[in-house]
This record gives C-alpha cells, sequence and structure tokens, in this order.
C-alpha cells in the first residue's frame, strides 16, 4: 500500500498530537504530502512535521484556529499555495469542555461548538473549491462514539459530533457528483492523552464497558481515515465506528 497516495496532498487540522498525528504519519506513510495544522503548540507541531518528513514525505506547520472562518481559509490558502491543491482534509481539531447542563457556561459551550463543529464547515467551505474544480476529493471528519450514544456531562461535545455526522450525510449527497466523498469516522474511546488523564479507576470502568476489552489506539483511527482515501472510493455519507463493540 506504500504509495498510494503519492502526489496527494492531505491538510489534517489539530495534527500536532494525538489521533491528529497519527492521522498525518499514516497518510505521509502513504505517499502524501500533509499540512499540519496546530493551535498553540509549536514544539509538538514540530515533532509530527519531523515524523512526516521521516517518511520521506513532505510537510507544512500552519498555526491557525479554525474554529475562526477567517483563519480557516488562511490554513486553506497556506496548503494551495505550497502544494497547488488539496486533495484530502481531516477536521479533526476538537475539545472538550465538560460540565453537566445546569453547570455549563456560555463559553463552554461556545468553545466545544466551535472548535469541533464550526471549524468542520470553515475548512470544508473553504476547501472544496478547489476540489471541485479537480473533480476529486476525500473529506473524512472526525466524530465520536459520543455524537452516536449522548453522555452525562458532555452535551455541548455530543451535540458538535452528531451535527459532524449529520454534516457528513447533506454534504456527501451533495458533492458525489463532483467525486468528493464525505465520511465521518466515530472512534470510542481512544488512548489519548485525554483519556490517559483520567483516574485509573474511571479508565477501569470505561474499559469495562468496551467487549473487546480495551481502548482502542490512535493508529487504529488512522488506518481507516486512510483506507477512505485509498480503497473506500464508495463510501460516503457513512459513519465508521471504531468502538471495540460499544455501541448504543
Amino acid at each position: 500500500m506504500a504509495g498510494t497516495l503519492d502526489g496527494q496532498v492531505a491538510v489534517v487540522t489539530g495534527a500536532s498530537r494525538g489521533i491528529g498525528r497519527a492521522c498525518a504519519i499514516e497518510l505521509a506513510n502513504h505517499g502524501a504530502s500533509v499540512v499540519i495544522n496546530y493551535l498553540s503548540n509549536q514544539e509538538a507541531a514540530d515533532s509530527c512535521a519531523q515524523a512526516v518528513e521521516a517518511t520521506g514525505a513532505k510537510a507544512l506547520i500552519v498555526q491557525a484556529d479554525v474554529s475562526k472562518a477567517d483563519e480557516a481559509q488562511k490554513l486553506i490558502e497556506a496548503a494551495e499555495a505550497e502544494f497547488g491543491q488539496i486533495d484530502i482534509l481531516v477536521n479533526n481539531a476538537g475539545v472538550n469542555r465538560d460540565r453537566t447542563i445546569a453547570r455549563m457556561s456560555d463559553e463552554q459551550w461556545d468553545e466545544v461548538i466551535s472548535t469541533d463543529l464550526s471549524s468542520m464547515f470553515y475548512c470544508t467551505n473553504a476547501a472544496v473549491g478547489g476540489m471541485r474544480e479537480r473533480n476529486y476529493g476525500r473529506i473524512i471528519n472526525m466524530a465520536s462514539i459520543i455524537g452516536q450514544m449522548g453522555n452525562v456531562g458532555q452535551a455541548n461535545y455530543a451535540a458538535a459530533k452528531a451535527g459532524m455526522i449529520a454534516f457528513t450525510k447533506s454534504a456527501a449527497k451533495e458533492l458525489a457528483r463532483n467525486n468528493i466523498t464525505v465520511n465521518a469516522v466515530c472512534p470510542g474511546f481512544v488512548a489519548t492523552e485525554m483519556v490517559s488523564a483520567l483516574d485509573e479507576e474511571i479508565q477501569q470502568n470505561l474499559i469495562s464497558q468496551i467487549p473487546l476489552g480495551r481502548f482502542g489506539t490512535a493508529e487504529e483511527v488512522a488506518t481507516t481515515v486512510r483506507f477512505l482515501c485509498t480503497e473506500g472510493s464508495f463510501y460516503t455519507g457513512a459513519q465508521l465506528s471504531l468502538n471495540g463493540g460499544q455501541y448504543m
């Protein structure tokens, strides 16, 4: 499979660590040049770029707050200026600000909706023009099992991720005529920094709910993203649930 993405360009938002970093490296391993978007952690973005370049692929780092329309536009313009095109867009940027509804502030609601949901629209809106001109594109939106089943204390996150799934279905119908596929990847609990920071007791409780008896890995999610960019050409409007059997 190495080289199946030769000549293609991928933009990965929130790529400095976790699932985004794994996606950037996986796509680079298969030949894609990668645009690494980050918000604030320059050191982590540099590390990701080094890992991408170690595969022989090209990397471009772009700092942008994609929860803002003008900065999302800046990201896409920087990618097109450097590489001339965008073939793959992975909308991965996201945060969580967990509180029960009664305790959730307007700011906590707005930050999650803006970062997780609005950023996807802003980046897709900016990138889709070039994809339509070339009659090709692969858009992957990083949703979550929480957007499928909800969760106590995560109404903002669940709403954002469910919105991503609904957006995916609509965009897939709109863009199919242009040979652009749009899919949602819905990971369950994955062993990222966010999960690792939880108390051991909480982690074990979560694992007890997963039939396969473990957390997923960022690399497993990245493999699914890469599949949608290579063999998965007949997938569009789909939700791919990587959750170890933890269904609703």
